[in-house]
């Protein structure tokens, strides 16, 4: 109970901190609320506030992260995956290992630290914050590292929503191939809403089950992640190998989630709130990460982060046209 009193007020601190940042990031998707949580939080991360804040804020920023992602598995359908059908499971297997490959070689050339690096891979790859907040405690990121990613991912995001339908119609796309484009090319969902709904009704319908399909994603590239970091974690600490310790159960509540919304009987409104109750607390999240983050050194740090992030988003896009274009005959 002592427990519960000393995080509550960093908890509620960020809670409220959050509720202007998700009303205003859903007045403008294309911004996005945990984008300007992590704003809101930087900007008052300049003063300076009471240390009985501080155990409920850094609880927000790690625990609640975790247990937001399991929320938003109600959002899943995992009926979804079966009808976007083998070709696209193809195609993200593509744009997937581009993406992280990508990450991989042009960290190592900007020397961007491996952290950075995966979260940007990640978010690029997968889908944008949500990826993010999941791989975030797996790999023990701090709290500078996920708001370089985060704004990096936002950045690009933004673009996208924009770009991508007046490329759309340039190249005279059909609306199967741009919206298995915008489905696999574009980050948070927010944008992929925004850019294939302003390019066509069909184009959107297939770009958000596409998108949405990406999501599941989270779940082996976590594993994978969580096995990388444990095992190089017993190495360098001369330890024996023990993935219990660091394996990433939330997870495994994210698919529990997926399978019940998926073949229970449970209200739509009902799974619905669950799935936004989740990616709500993922503002609140985010907020603490800004509240924690000194803006002066993200700026002074953030162009290496930033050509990352860009190197990894031209890399997804034209590899998504390459596979549609050479392997599946589409565009």
């Amino acid at each position: 109970m002592k427990t519960i009193i000393n995080k509550f007020p960093g908890i509620l601190f960020a809670l409220i901190i959050a509720v202007p940042a998700w009303i205003i990031g859903n007045i403008f998707p294309i911004i996005g609320s945990p984008v300007l949580g992590i704003l809101f939080g930087m900007i008052l991360a300049f003063f300076n506030r009471p240390s009985y804040l501080d155990e409920g804020i850094t609880y927000t920023s790690k625990k609640l992260l975790q247990y937001s992602i399991i929320l938003i598995g109600f959002g899943m359908n995992l009926f979804n995956v079966f009808k976007v059908g083998k070709q696209t499971i193809i195609l993200m297997i593509f744009t997937l290992s581009a993406a992280f490959i990508t990450a991989y070689l042009v960290s190592k050339l900007l020397k961007i630290n491996s952290k950075t690096a995966t979260l940007i891979g990640v978010g690029s790859s997968i889908c944008g914050g949500s990826a993010i907040a999941a791989a975030a405690p797996v790999i023990n990121a701090t709290d500078s590292e996920v708001a370089h990613s985060i704004s990096t991912i936002f950045l690009f995001n933004a673009i996208a929503a924009f770009l991508f339908p007046f490329l759309g119609h340039i190249f005279n796309m059909s609306n199967q191939c741009f919206g298995l484009w915008s489905g696999t090319a574009v980050n948070d969902t927010s944008s992929v809403v925004a850019a294939g709904y302003s390019y066509s009704n069909a184009a959107g319908n297939l770009a958000v089950i596409v998108k949405l399909t990406r999501t599941l994603a989270i779940v082996p590239v976590t594993l994978v992640l969580a096995i990388y970091t444990s095992r190089k974690k017993a190495k360098d600490k001369h330890m024996s190998y023990n993935i219990s310790k660091i394996f990433p159960w939330f997870v495994l509540g994210f698919v529990a989630a997926s399978i019940i919304n998926t073949f229970l009987p449970i209200p739509t409104s009902v799974s619905k709130f669950l799935s936004e109750a989740g990616k709500f607390v993922i503002v609140m999240s985010m907020v603490s990460v800004g509240l924690n983050t000194n803006i002066i050194q993200l700026i002074k740090n953030g162009t290496r982060p930033i050509i990352l992030g860009f190197s990894c988003w031209i890399v997804l896009a034209l590899t998504s046209l390459g596979v549609q274009h050479f392997i599946m005959g589409i565009f």
